[in-house]
């Protein structure tokens, strides 16, 4: 009996309905969480520090199977939901897009050249960057962390975690906090 509850059960979570994310004229998802700028990340950046949060650029594509699994099963998580909300200024940038992007050193290109200029090649991409960039830096040269790809909502929390709390600034390594998240000390 034990066992047809569980089929049942999963049957029944099985039938819930994915939860969709908004897409834009673009094709790209549009979580309410997500900024619409100018894109000129020196003004990205200032405006995120006014609100005491973390500058988050997330690059994607139409159609790419990945980023719906991130939105539709990850960014969807309300623990994950609430992490971005209340730590991180998301802007989005589409890797084949058209729309001006100026870099931080001044440099402005097409959201394509900007993405192929960082060394962005898989989406999603969310590149973190720091309080605080160095005059003629690049996105890509002062990112404290960059996320190729989609990932589980548990490297997603823990990455999201170690940024906002500048795990990177103790020299210990994400994969070791990662670890440490999945199988805490006893």
């Amino acid at each position: 009996m034990t066992r047809l509850l569980q089929t049942v059960a999963a049957l029944c979570l099985a039938a819930l309905p994915v939860q969709a994310v908004e897409l834009g004229d673009d094709g790209l998802h549009k979580p309410t969480w997500l900024r619409e700028t100018f894109k000129d990340l020196r003004e990205d950046l200032a405006e995120a520090n006014a609100e005491g949060k973390r500058l988050l650029i997330s690059v994607e594509q139409r159609g790419c199977i990945y980023c719906t699994r991130m939105h539709e099963e990850v960014l969807v998580d309300p623990a994950i939901d609430r992490l971005i909300r209340d730590n991180y200024f998301v802007i989005q940038m589409n890797l084949f897009g058209d729309v001006e992007v100026t870099d931080f050193d001044g440099a402005a290109l097409p959201e394509k050249d900007m993405a192929a200029r960082w060394g962005v090649m898989f989406t999603p991409t969310f590149i973190f960057l720091p309080e605080d960039v160095a005059e003629g830096a690049t996105a890509a040269d002062s990112a404290v962390a960059m996320m190729p790809g989609a990932f589980g909502k548990g490297t997603t929390s823990a990455l999201l975690t170690w940024v906002k709390d500048h795990g990177y600034e103790n020299g210990e390594h994400f994969q070791k906090f990662l670890a440490r998240q999945v199988l805490p000390a006893e």
